[in-house]
């Protein structure tokens, strides 16, 4: 069979890597890919949205399956195009995907189908935004209604920063048509976690736990990125609550949509937020999470390609996966002055050594390879992952093989995992 993975960051990676340990694939193909994939598949360069351009490739060299890592494609409808043409995708099509598609679509499917998540009021007008902002108070949480390169959510401290954030989305339009409406939601404190399920329209089938460092410092200080690290499990979600997210989040959404005559296929991502009145849903992605899937797929012992085709074919509930025991732990290692403007092209030297290092494993995320050279070209960089027997061990593997990597401008969180070793240690 033949796969073609859409996307270029460490995500992708690390799903071309899965799929590559199948017995049923005799060849991958990746567009447009990174230096790192470039090694396990073929790069095509096509861009991950032009939908009509991969259709063509996909037809042309007879696709066995693909799947589309990013939201982008997905929103703009892929799974409908290459379903349309009797080609075999692994996603939901696109009135779902706008699950990640339309925050204000999310927010009013969770009221619609009784999913737990704070409560929010939508608008198009910057002077009613701000009238309610003055009736709310602060904290509040701002966010732009489309999809805005992760930029467009915004916790408010104050007043101030909540009227700044209305008058850039509504005003200014600095996201666009992304910023046609926003939403004004209830700030949520605790403790945020990652669960995604695979479903096939009626079966859920959960993946284990992950969670994600957003800020780009230690101590998650600094500004949000598109994280810096994951690791999985999330100790913080222990098996009693892992089942009431499954419970209370994942299938009133699945069934609740079956019952509307809509099936939902592919990966649900849900970030939770872990508060005192139980967990509530911050917002849903309708494709793997990126650092989250470079923590979780190297404990899957189960064949990707046969999960997805079960996805695809209704035939979920004849799949049971399979769950390697060690915890895993994915290092970020990004350019300097991520997550705001930084240099490219710097040579990245060391990654033979790393990959030295006992289970270990470096997905690429920002590189592109020229004449055996390997350089930076975005601002993640590369994932570094490690695996060990508690979260402190495969922290210590991560971090050795992340130590042997040099690039001009290098910079990575030192304290991924915190959370959870304190939980371990406590």
């Amino acid at each position: 069979m033949k796969v073609l993975v859409v996307g270029s960051g460490g995500r992708e990676h690390a799903l071309a890597w899965k799929i590559a340990q199948s017995k049923k694939v005799d060849k991958i193909f990746c567009a447009p890919g990174n230096g790192g994939i470039k090694e396990i598949a073929e790069l095509v360069n096509i861009k991950a949205d032009d939908v009509v351009s991969l259709l063509k490739f996909a037809k042309e060299e007879r696709i066995g399956l693909t799947m589309a890592g990013p939201e982008a494609p997905l929103v703009k409808g892929i799974v409908d195009e290459f379903t349309r043409e009797g080609l075999k995708i692994f996603g939901p099509v696109k009135e779902l995907a706008m699950l990640e598609g339309s925050k204000v679509f999310a927010k009013e499917t969770m009221k619609r189908l009784g999913v737990p998540t704070a409560d929010f009021k939508v608008f198009s007008d910057a002077g009613k935004a701000k009238e309610y902002l003055k009736e709310k108070g602060a904290p509040i949480v701002v966010k732009a209604d489309g999809l805005a390169a992760g930029k467009g959510v915004i916790v408010a401290s104050s007043i101030e920063d909540a009227e700044a954030a209305i008058d850039d989305i509504l005003v200014k339009r600095i996201f666009g048509s992304a910023g046609d409406r926003l939403i004004l939601e209830d700030c949520l404190e605790g403790e945020e976690a990652s669960i995604l399920v695979f479903s096939d329209g009626k079966t859920i089938t959960p993946l284990v736990s992950s969670q994600d460092h957003k800020r780009i410092f230690d101590n998650d200080k600094g500004a949000n990125t598109g994280g810096m690290g994951a690791y999985s499990p999330a100790p913080v979600v222990s098996g009693e609550l892992f089942d009431e997210i499954i419970d209370k989040v994942f299938r009133p959404i699945i069934n609740g949509f079956a019952k509307e005559g809509k099936s939902y296929k592919g990966v649900l991502y849900a970030g939770i937020m872990i508060t005192k009145d139980g967990p509530m849903v911050l917002e849903f992605n309708a494709r793997f999470g990126d650092p989250e899937t470079q923590a979780i797929l190297p404990r899957l012992k189960s064949d990707l390609v046969d999960v997805a085709m079960a996805c695809i074919d209704g035939t979920l509930d004849k799949i049971k996966l399979e769950w390697d025991k060690r915890p895993c732990l994915c290092i970020v290692c990004a350019s300097k002055g991520y997550p705001g403007p930084y240099e490219k092209h710097k040579e990245i030297k060391g990654l033979e050594d790393a990959r030295k290092v006992k289970d270990s494993v470096v997905f690429h995320a920002g590189t592109v390879r020229e004449n055996e050279k390997v350089f930076t070209s975005g601002g993640r960089v590369l994932g570094v992952t490690g695996l060990g027997m508690d979260i402190k061990s495969a922290k210590e593997v991560a971090y050795k093989a992340a130590g042997r990597i040099k690039f001009d401008g290098i910079y990575y969180r030192n304290d991924i995992g915190y959370r959870a070793m304190g939980r371990e240690n406590g």
